[in-house]
């Protein structure tokens, strides 16, 4: 427990006395963890890449601690039915969340009321970085980099680029892109990545941005043509050069985006520093490797540096994320 916490709890409180069953129920928490089953609430559905991150490395942690640790979907409103009910939680390490960083930052910014606050009711544990996302032309166009897709957009005038949902990374780039060279990328949303790639797959979009693993549909029936990636290089994929290779140079596209975990914010100190560990730990399991393997992502990293690469992040996600003018839902 911080000592900015006590000593804001003992303000509260008024006396140390009434302060006094607190510091013991934390004390016997940090001792004794974890004491009964874990829920891990994942605020995504079933079957996707947040699900299939939940369920390997919680698999982990129960085998690591001797306890079950559930993995419950609660899925909606972007993650934030899942995350306003971890927030609410007892914050003894029991209820953990698993979801993604549009959950973690973003809900701020396009929710009025997501019913969580992430800066006073969560503290993040441990995340895992996230792959950069491609950039994917149809091939009618005959882009093959971003100087083409930019004259491409000139030349036409207008063209349409497929996203996953409105104040998503695919809208952020098109907005950062449009901003930069003068151009009139008209967004189209789905929900979801599936029926994004599915538009390209009919030929109705000139280009879509998302996932390596969801976009193979696409790839692999030459029905789209990778020609750059966000912010980092895909391995699987090393001649593709990144967005900020081929001269975009919006600070947008130096961040990651990621999934991970988090915890009510009054949980143990000791029992976040733990968790992480155990998220770590868990890279090397052989289901969890296969996980990350198939989503192309980095492993999952500790505490400390999971909290440096949001505060890096933040406050980029939130000035692109203002500069698209979407007024709170």
């Amino acid at each position: 427990m911080s000592a900015k916490f006590d000593r804001r709890h003992f303000i509260a409180a008024g006396t140390t006395a009434l302060a006094l069953p607190f510091v013991a129920r934390s004390a016997s928490a940090q001792g004794t963890w974890p004491s009964r089953q874990i829920r891990m609430i994942c605020s995504y559905p079933a079957g996707g890449q947040t699900d299939l991150l939940a369920r390997a490395y919680g698999e982990f942690i129960s085998k690591q601690v001797g306890k079950t640790v559930v993995v419950e979907n609660k899925p909606g409103a972007a993650g934030a039915i899942g995350t306003a009910e971890v927030a609410r939680a007892e914050p003894d390490g029991h209820t953990i969340l698993c979801s993604i960083s549009t959950t973690y930052i973003m809900n701020r910014v396009v929710m009025k009321n997501p019913g969580y606050d992430m800066d006073k009711d969560l503290t993040l544990v441990s995340v895992i970085p996230g792959a950069g996302l491609l950039l994917v032309a149809n091939p009618k166009t005959g882009v093959k980099t971003l100087e083409d897709f930019v004259a491409f957009a000139r030349k036409n005038g207008k063209v349409n680029f497929g996203t996953y949902s409105a104040g998503s990374a695919p809208h952020m780039t098109i907005n950062e892109l449009n901003k930069q060279y003068g151009l009139n990328i008209e967004p189209v949303h789905y929900r979801g990545e599936a029926p994004m790639w599915t538009g390209m797959l009919e030929g109705t979009l000139d280009a879509a941005m998302g996932s390596y693993t969801a976009a193979q549909s696409v790839l692999q029936s030459d029905r789209g043509t990778v020609f750059a990636v966000h912010s980092k290089k895909v391995d699987a994929i090393p001649a593709v050069k990144t967005l900020p290779e081929q001269g975009a140079t919006s600070k947008f596209f130096t961040v990651s985006g990621f999934s991970g975990w988090a915890v009510p914010k009054a949980t143990p100190q000791p029992v976040v520093v733990r968790l992480a560990e155990l998220c770590v730990a868990a890279n090397n399991d052989p289901k969890v490797k296969e996980v990350l393997a198939t989503f192309v992502l980095e492993p999952a990293i500790g505490f400390k540096e999971t909290n440096e690469l949001y505060q890096r992040e933040l406050p980029i996600w939130i000035e692109s994320a203002k500069s698209l003018g979407l007024e709170p839902a």
